[in-house]
């Protein structure tokens, strides 16, 4: 009877091998930080370390890759059961022992909708490391540009500042000559001061926007020396109608889209468990009395009276009404702003373009001649000062709108996933 018994045991595992996989163990290090190479850094450089090293985005991976242990074990059949059962155990002449094998067989089609179920999710993780990645490449191109913007901000500022400094040192010979009162020079002094809290200004947010920068790639200290891009090669964009249909394959609306299959599986997965499954058992009994052993079959089959598993049913329904709604939601919430993101798009671009053909060089020209007017005596110096101000607002609302054109583009390319 035990050599019975031990053989069915075996039996079981050998036909039912564990697929058991060794979990690689990796060393974390939380201070280690990717540091760039120093020197100028371009977008595509930028991209390129993001995209290989940025924390999120790995993490993402591995998230997408775990959903293939989901659907290896949403298809692993039930465990068979190795019982043991022994009767009158104070008297041995009439003892009787039994062992047994048991194995489930689920019906209903469990197993097919729970891999369907299964493959669904996988599909989702990899769709929503698609709207992770494109999220990622959004963020760094718009703080690419946000490096580049400060960098033309720092520039602009020293500029005001030199123009400052000049103008303090020609209304300082005109009141050394006695031809303007030293209030001119007072202001140009004033005007000198507010250039260079500009300047420190500037200098700050350069260096928070570059520590913002290489933080996605996961350097708190940056070491590149500059970011190297033209700002003033604006780019384009398609027609409203072509970025309507891109969206349509965008990975948001794609993980959405998956949410409602995978909802429709959930129902039919529900719906299977309302079968029950039938368990069949073989074993051995051995009588003592009789002294012989005996083969014992056997069929169990729970009756579904009071769980037909209704509440799961009905969750799982309204759970697939709710993902519908999320669909219709978000497929309205990303077309209003892929438009809103192209409209803020054409202003600033043209916005950008009349400041750098006309209002730019306008200005420009009107300070060349306040600056040759003053120190020829022909204008007042608060003339210049108009002039200068006038010439570094443009400037900055130039900067301001060349922006805004990148962030609009950095939303649009989000909202795409390209």
């Amino acid at each position: 009877m035990r050599r019975s018994i031990v053989f069915l045991a075996l039996a079981a595992a050998l036909a039912f091998p564990a697929a058991a996989q060794p979990i690689s163990s990796q060393r974390f290090d939380a201070a280690s930080a990717y540091r760039e190479p120093p020197g100028e850094l371009t977008l595509e450089a930028a991209l390129e370390l993001v995209l290989s090293t940025n924390h999120s985005l790995s993490a993402a991976r591995n998230l997408a890759a775990s959903s293939a242990g989901a659907v290896t074990q949403a298809g692993v059949l039930p465990n068979p059961t190795v019982g043991f059962e022994v009767e009158d155990t104070n008297r041995k002449a009439t003892r009787t022992t039994t062992g047994s094998l048991s194995m489930p067989i689920e019906l209903g089609g469990k197993r097919r909708a729970r891999m369907a179920t299964a493959e669904l999710g996988g599909r989702m993780a990899l769709s929503d490391l698609e709207v992770t990645r494109a999220d990622i490449k959004s963020q760094t191109i718009a703080a690419f540009f946000d490096v580049l913007i400060a960098q033309e901000q720092v520039a602009l500022a020293k500029s005001a500042l030199d123009l400052s400094q000049s103008a303090t040192r020609v209304a300082n010979r005109r009141v050394q000559a006695g031809k303007v009162a030293p209030l001119e020079e007072s202001r140009a002094q004033v005007e000198q001061a507010n250039a260079e809290l500009e300047l420190n200004e500037s200098e700050v947010g350069l260096t928070l926007a570059r520590r913002t920068l290489s933080a996605l790639w996961g350097n708190p200290r940056p070491a590149f020396s500059a970011a190297r891009g033209d700002l003033n090669a604006l780019p384009s964009r398609p027609a409203l109608d072509d970025l309507i249909s891109a969206l349509e394959r965008s990975p948001q609306l794609e993980s959405a889209r998956l949410a409602v299959e995978k909802s429709q599986s959930q129902i039919q997965l529900e719906r299977s468990k309302r079968y029950p499954d039938l368990t069949v058992s073989v074993g051995v009994m051995r009588d003592q009395e009789l002294g012989r052993n005996q083969p014992t079959v056997g069929v169990s089959i729970p009756l579904p009276l009071f769980d037909r598993n209704q509440g799961n049913l009905y969750e799982a329904s309204m759970l697939a009404y709710k993902s519908q709604d999320d669909y219709r939601g978000m497929r309205l919430q990303l077309e209003t702003e892929l438009q809103a993101a192209a409209s803020q798009f054409d202003l600033s671009r043209d916005a950008a373009q009349k400041l750098n053909t006309l209002i730019l060089p306008t200005a420009r020209q009107s300070f060349d001649t306040a600056q040759r007017g003053f120190e020829a005596g022909k204008f007042s110096f608060t003339e210049v000062l108009d002039a200068q101000r006038s010439l570094s607002q443009a400037r900055a609302r130039y900067l301001t709108v060349l922006s805004t054109t990148y962030q609009a583009v950095a939303r649009i390319d989000r909202i795409l996933g390209r």
